[in-house]
Order: C-alpha cells, then structure tokens, then sequence
C-alpha cells in the first residue's frame, strides 16, 4: 500500500492534467429567464443574460452610492468575504481536504484576523476624535498591532497543533493557499477602501472604468472579434481588446468631468464626531477647479480650437483608464490561468451568464493597488486634517511641546513677530 504522505508529497511533481477535478458549477440561471430565451442559441442566450444581469448590478451599484460611504464600505467588506470564499472552496475542492482538522475553521480564523489588523488601522487614521472619547476604544488602539499579533500568532500555533502525520505537505499547501488568498482580498479590498476615502471619485473612476472596459471589450469582441488575443483566454480577441481601451479612455473622460462638478464624489470622506456620519464637506482642491489648457498646435488645426477648459482630475483620469484597459485585464488572464490549472469554468455560479464573484472582481483589485500607489506617487500631499487629529491625542503637555516648536519655527520664518504671546 503507498504511503500517503508519499501520495501527497507528489502533488508538486503531477502535470496540470494529473489535477483533481472540481465538480462542475450548477446553472442559477431564473427559470423566467430560461424560459424567455429558450428560443435562442447558446451564444445569443448567454448574451442576453449576460446583459440583463450587468444591467442589474449597475443598478445596484447606483442605488448604494446614493446611500453613501459607509454602505459602499459595507459593499467591498462583503465583496471581500465572498470572495475568499471563492478561492478558498476550490482548495477544499482539489486537494480533498474536508477532514483535515480544524482546516477551514482557521481558513476563517486568519480572515478575522487579517481584518481586525487592516480594519483597526483604518478606525486608528481616520476616527481619532471619536476613539479620543471612549476609554475603552483607546486601550485597543493604543495597542493594536501587538493584539493583532497575538490574535495571529494564537492562529500559527493551532495550526502546528493540528498538523497530522502523512497529510503535513497537503497541510501546508492549504496553510500557503489561505495566506495567498488573504493577500489577493483582503490586502487589496483595504486599498479600495483607502481610496475611497480620498474621495468618492478616487473610487467610482477607477471602478467604473473596469467595469466600462468589460462590457465594451465584450461587445466589440462579440461582434468584430477574429484575431485570438491570448491562449489563457481564447474567446478575448485584439478587436475587443483595442475597443475597449479607446471606449475607457473616451469613458473615464467623460465620467470625470460629471463627477468633478460635485462636492459629493470629490471631498475626502471624513467622520463627524458631533453627528456620528461620515461627511463629504470640503473645499474643492485645485485638481477639481475648471482650468484653461491650451491645445496642442496639432491639434489646433483639426479641432479649431486654441485652449479648452476641463478639470486636472481628467488628466488623471486617462492615466487611470489606461490601466484599467491596458493592464486590468492582465488581472482577468491570470485569474483563468487560475482557473484552467483546476480545470475550472468559473470560481463560484453566484452569478448566471458571469460566474462567481471573484470572475467580477479579479481586475478590480490590480486596479486598486494601482489607484492607491498613483494617489501616493502623484497625489497626496501632507494631510492637515489627520495631522490635527493625531495631534488631539497626545497628551498636553506634548502638545504644548509641539505648540512652542511650531511657534519658533514660524518665528525663524519670519511668518510670526517674536513678541507674539500664545
């Protein structure tokens, strides 16, 4: 009889056909669907639900940007869990691993974990006055980071308890499966919300532009497609690929310009203390005040036009749909990498005519690293108004540490007269 620790200790070793099969998702297609399109080929009835499901998740996503910040933080926490549970059930899938002890209560557990750690540095950054007030809250913060370790390290060691002879490499293949997950959703969906909070139109840009170029891709792909673009992905096409990236860019241009005339979409989102809600109340910066540009000699004699007036921000915007349209996708090639190395369709069958969750989202976390690394790089400038409130925390008699530096430094300068009295 083979030793199953040899078995297991091959798993590296096997060719991609020698992978486990996946049990095939299930159709979720609405029986009212089915039955209204049951007159149409497979092709034009993936269209039309395809289609009618895109239109309604637009929808959707309309009505929780109305409803505000906190609720489109909701939305990526949930998006987040849905889709570790997506990668995760394919691990438990392949490699069998339903009766490895307490496998997918740890899966679950570091996820608790990763996000009390990302979570409370949000809550630390951006609600300083409001832990200020609660004495409990302070402890927490104050020590986060070592609880956040603890939290994890209690996690390691029940892993190294758990460990059982002849399964130790299929164990820690899973362990390895779970923390790359955790960095695939958890890390990124912290990003989004990162940008999110720079401002509504750090997030919607980005966002919908993914979105845009999905749907144009497809479309030009559905009906001009000829020219195979990649293997990983036979039905992408150059055709879809080359439309969908000038759709964006005329898109996101677009976009911007109707979002940058709102206060809604462009002020940092901060949390009120006084009212307990997160307000949107700003002084527009310059990237959001209509300028007058000149055009391009060039360009002069085609549009006839000397100057046009748009806002910064829509410059920013090419730079970002041209990632979501030139480099998104490459999120989308990897993820059906992914997929044929499991011999897999879809991650999940939430969705009919789309697949799972994360067959929606693969792109949508390379772009948020991406927006968070443009807003560090090119963007962002030191903050005023995160740095009072971390100055609110400290005790008084550093901060009059602080006050008296300050003074003097302003005194040097010149800005303030030395017989000035605090």
């Amino acid at each position: 009889e083979v030793d199953l620790d040899e078995r297991f200790g091959e798993l590296d070793l096997r060719n991609d056909s020698d992978v486990p099969d996946v049990p095939p998702s299930t159709d979720t297609t609405p029986e009212i669907l089915k039955r209204a399109l049951s007159g149409l080929s497979a092709r034009w009835k993936n269209w039309w639900i395809r289609g009618i499901l895109t239109l309604a998740m637009i929808l959707m996503f309309f009505l929780i940007i109305y409803l505000g910040s906190f609720m489109l933080m909701l939305l990526v926490l949930s998006i987040q869990v849905k889709c570790f549970h997506e990668i995760i059930t394919i691990g438990y899938r392949v490699y069998h691993s339903y009766d490895l002890p307490w496998f997918r209560s740890l899966s679950w557990y570091f996820l608790l974990c990763v996000n009390y750690f990302f979570y409370g540095e949000t809550v630390a950054d951006y609600f300083a006055t409001f832990v200020q007030r609660r004495e409990q809250l302070q402890f927490l913060i104050r020590y986060h980071r070592f609880i956040s370790f603890a939290l994890y390290l209690a996690g390691f060691c029940m892993f190294v308890l758990s460990l059982v002879k002849k399964h130790y490499r299929l164990q820690f293949y899973m362990f390895a499966w779970t923390h790359v997950t955790l960095l695939i959703t958890v890390t990124q969906s912290h990003l989004v919300i990162q940008n999110l909070f720079e401002g509504m139109i750090w997030f919607l840009v980005p966002i919908s532009s993914v979105i845009c170029n999905d749907i144009t891709a497809y479309i030009f792909g559905f009906f001009f497609g000829r020219t195979p673009l990649i293997k990983l992905s036979p039905k992408k096409t150059w055709e879809g690929f080359i439309g969908g990236f000038f759709s964006t860019v005329v898109f996101g241009f677009i976009f911007s310009y109707f979002l940058a005339q709102h206060q809604y979409f462009v002020c940092p989102v901060e949390y009120n203390s006084e009212t307990n809600r997160f307000v949107t109340e700003c002084e527009p910066s310059e990237l959001f005040q209509m300028k007058k540009y000149s055009v391009p000699p060039l360009l002069q004699a085609v549009l006839g036009w000397e100057s046009v007036n748009m806002y910064p921000f829509q410059m920013h915007s090419i730079a970002l749909a041209t990632f979501a349209s030139l480099i998104g996708p490459f999120g989308g090639f990897f993820a059906s990498g992914f997929k044929r190395a499991f011999k897999i369709k879809d991650f999940a069958d939430t969705i009919p005519g789309h697949g799972g969750i994360m067959d929606r989202f693969d792109c949508q976390y390379l772009m948020a690293t991406f927006v968070h690394v443009y807003i560090t790089s090119f963007i962002r400038g030191p903050n005023p108004s995160k740095l009072l409130k971390q100055l609110l925390i400290l005790q008084p008699e550093q901060q009059l540490d602080v006050y008296k530096t300050l003074k003097s430094h302003l005194v040097e300068k010149g800005i303030l007269q030395p017989s000035l009295r605090g």
